[in-house]
Parts: structure tokens; sequence; C-alpha cells
């Protein structure tokens, strides 16, 4: 079955698993007919509230329901979603709503203790309040190739863009996604992947909704609460960062977890001893691996009858209708239906993304094995992965420097046993501070994956003969294990 549009996808849900469980969340439990009818009844509440065809509007929430309906309701209105980080602080929040011109501000008040405002007088909605119940059944006409989201992504730059995607590109490639992850009727999804990101939108809502899965959203990661919802709700399917399984693999043998059958992981470097773990000491029957981006959703996923090495040391090969090229420097090149739209209100970032030839250039470095694998060998521009969230050097640094302190700062990821990577800054001190103050400082300004672990301060910095800073040197001489006093 092929929809145009997301609100066709959610009709037809509806309409095929009618009675089935599609959301659980705490006491409340709906069933795809009254999801389709909530979404309805939201999308009534934006037009009422002024949203029309191809108006932003963004949610600033944790996972839940209301984000669910919310975010369904607003593009079934002619809306395009605009997620938004939910470990942005206020300012970088803001930054998003301001330059995607979004009508509406969507939260949840009193999330971990935070009040949420909104930039230049943006109106500000609860998702907890009775906006979505209030409005009349409502449905705007519009076609596939229309814009149904923009996710923020931040660049080295430290300016994050506006990736646009259109509704059928979407629907395409994760209808084949729940095929690679072994997605099934009936399955039991638990989503700890943050909605705001293409992993817990688009793999995991738009996903349930195509394959008729139960959603359990999971707002914040908290392993206990995770253990507690597998074994009560007989969850069958958890994809997550590999942290996720670490700790699934640390649980008291007391837990229950055999409903579990399919695993979905990547966004780091996997250790194929994980793997071979996962594969034997937890009741998994599969596992994918892949490697994406927000600018191209998943590129590329392992395949049944992987080796656990493949798994972990490759990141598949290219899904349908997707090609893959490593261009001469070794960065890896994407071409396909997949592939964003540009960036929103961003021509000249888009040009420099998507060549004439319809390469995306994705900054990654990589290499392809003889059966066409895609390895991931690097950064091209030192981005690091914190537990599943890129980060980005450049953006890290810019706050940093704002440090009455800091002369000169240098940032870059380094191996941590939970996380992956973390961050670890170099800094040429123009005042007094010690490690512990800049970093109480930093988790203070900015998201807590961004912010650095460690600090080593230098008389200097590293440079090359064209004055950029040297970061294989700094990693090379101060490697994870080691520490500069304060």
């Amino acid at each position: 079955m092929t929809w145009q549009t997301i609100p066709q996808l959610v009709r037809s849900a509806a309409d095929r698993f009618g009675d089935a469980e599609a959301i659980v969340d705490g006491s409340l439990r709906l069933s795809f007919a009254e999801l389709a009818d909530r979404v309805r009844v939201a999308a009534g509440a934006f037009a009422a509230a002024g949203v029309g065809k191809g108006d932003r509007v963004a949610i600033w929430a944790p996972n839940s329901a209301e984000w669910i309906v919310a975010a369904f309701g607003l593009v079934t209105a002619g809306g395009v979603l605009v997620p938004i980080n939910t470990r942005f602080k206020a300012e970088e929040a803001a930054d998003v709503v301001r330059r995607s011109g979004a009508r509406l501000l969507l939260v949840q008040q009193g999330f971990l203790g935070t009040h949420h405002t909104a930039p230049d007088g943006v109106p500000v909605i609860d998702l907890k309040s009775d906006f979505l119940s209030s409005g009349k059944p409502f449905e705007q006409t519009m076609s596939g190739s229309e814009i149904a989201d923009i996710i923020y992504t931040s660049g080295t730059t430290g300016r994050p863009k506006g990736v646009m995607m259109n509704h059928r590109q979407t629907l395409r490639l994760y209808a084949e996604w729940c095929d690679l992850a072994d997605l099934r009727e009936g399955d039991r999804y638990l989503i700890v992947n943050p909605f705001f990101h293409t992993f817990g939108y688009k793999a995991g809502l738009i996903s349930s909704l195509i394959r008729g899965a139960t959603v359990l959203p999971v707002p914040v990661f908290d392993i206990d609460r995770v253990l507690e919802l597998v074994e009560r709700e007989r969850v069958t399917m958890l994809p997550g960062p590999p942290t996720l399984y670490h700790a699934l693999l640390d649980a008291p043998p007391t837990r229950d977890l055999s409903s579990l059958r399919a695993a979905v992981t990547g966004a780091a470097d996997i250790p194929v001893e994980l793997i071979r773990r996962i594969k034997t000491e937890l009741p998994f029957r599969s596992i994918m691996t892949g490697y994406g981006l927000t600018e191209a959703g998943t590129a590329t996923a392992s395949r049944p009858g992987d080796t656990f090495e493949q798994i972990a040391t490759t990141v598949g090969t290219p899904c349908d209708g997707v090609e893959i090229r490593i261009a001469a420097d070794d960065e890896v090149l994407v071409r396909g239906y997949s592939v964003m739209q540009g960036y929103f209100d961003d021509p000249d970032a888009t040009a420099e993304a998507i060549d004439a030839q319809g390469w995306l250039h994705t900054g990654d470095l990589g290499s392809l094995d003889s059966d066409g694998r895609l390895r991931i060998i690097g950064r091209k521009k030192d981005m690091f992965i914190v537990g599943g969230f890129n980060a980005y050097p450049a953006e890290i640094e810019a706050f940093l420097l704002e440090h009455p302190a800091v002369a000169q700062v240098a940032v870059v990821g380094v191996p941590d046993g939970r996380l992956g990577q973390v961050g670890r800054a170099f800094v040429v001190r123009k005042g007094p501070v010690s490690e512990a103050e800049l970093v109480s400082w930093a988790r203070d300004r900015m998201a807590g994956y961004k912010a650095p672990r460690s600090v080593c301060f230098l008389d200097e910095l590293p440079l090359n003969a064209t004055g950029k800073v040297m970061k294989d040197q700094l990693r090379q001489s101060f490697p994870s294990t080691s520490r500069n006093p304060s």
C-alpha cells in the first residue's frame, strides 16, 4: 500500500488496525481509530489558531502521547513540523523558532522544572492543556511533494540548518525501514529515541503507523523505567544507541526481558563484542545497524545473515533507491529520492551540500568493501557523537570563547565507555579558571551532551602552517586516559 501524505497514513492505520492499541502512555491507552480521531480534532485546533498550509509550528517537548497527536494534527492541518531538541537551552531553542518562522511553539511546561518561553511574541501552548482537543475535525488537502517537516541539525559552523523533507520521501523510506528492522504488526515498540530526532519521529512514529505497532513513548531515559515497561507491556521492539544495550546487559537477572525480539542501533562506534553479547545474552532474534543522517534519513542498513563483525564494523548496504559513492578525499556521498529538499531559507548551504549531480556531501569519511558494505572511518569536520547525539566542536568552541578567562579553545571527541565519545576542551587561559569551574559554566549554557566532560589547559594550541589547530595532534598527545591538572 502506498500513501502520498502522512495524514493519509494516519487514516489508513485507523482503517487497517482499528481497535488495536496505537499508543500506551502511562494510564492513557489509545487505539488507532481513537488516535486518528484525536489527530483530526487537533488539526481543527491548529486551523482555528491560524495555521495554514505550509506554516511552521515548533514542538519543544519530551516524548508523549500529546506530542504524537500534536505532530500528526499539525501536518493534517497542512502545517510543517519543526521539532526542537529538548536538551537545548532557551537561547538555542529561540534561534530555531526565529529562523524557522514558527507561528506557534508547543511545549510541556514544568518538564524537568523548566518554564518555556518563546521569542518575539510567538504564542506558547502547553501540550498538556486542552488545546489539542478544542478543534472541530479537519483535514487539509495536500500532495506528497509538499514539505512535511523541517528538522534542524547543527552544522560545523555552529549554526543549525533546517532540513526539509516532503511527505512522499519519508513514507517510502520508512516503509522499507520496517522490513529492514523487522518491525511487525502488533509489535510493542518502546521508543526511547527522542521524537525531535529522525530516529524517534520517523523510524519510530511513522514506522509504527505503517506497520501497526503499539508506541510506548519514554520521555527521559531511565533504565529502571525501561525495564519496568519491557516487563509489564511485553515490549518486542527496542531500538536505541549502544548505551541502551549496555544497560540491558547489566540489568539484574530477575528482570523478565523474554519478550524482546528486534533491536536496532547505530550512531556510534560499536564493539564487535557488544553485538555478540546482544545476540547471545539477550533474547533479541534480530539486530540491525545502519547509517543515516537528517539530510537523507537511513541511507544504509545491515541485512539478515550478516555476521557479528559485519554488523559492528560496517553500516550495511544502501537502501533501495539510494546510491553511495566514496569521493577522492574519502567523503561519503549519498544520492537518491531520500535526499532532503534543501535547507530551509538557506540556498547557499543547500548548494554547498548537494552538488550539481545530486550527490549529498555528508561530511563523513568512509570506505566500501568488496560486497558494497559501507564502513564509516571518521568525520570530515571533527563531529563526534555523544550517546547518539551529534556534537560539533565549532559550536561548542564558540560557546566556550564567551567565558572571560578563555583566550583560545579547541574541542575534540575522546572515547568514553558509556557514551561512546565525549568532548574534551583544550584551553589557553587569559585569566584564572579551573577545570571544574569551566565544565560547570559550560553545562549551564549548552545542552548536556555538548558540554565538555574534561578540560586540558595548554600554553598554546598546536597550529599548522595555515594557522589551523591540529586536532589530530591533540588527540594523540593527550589520550583519553590522561588528565591535565587544573
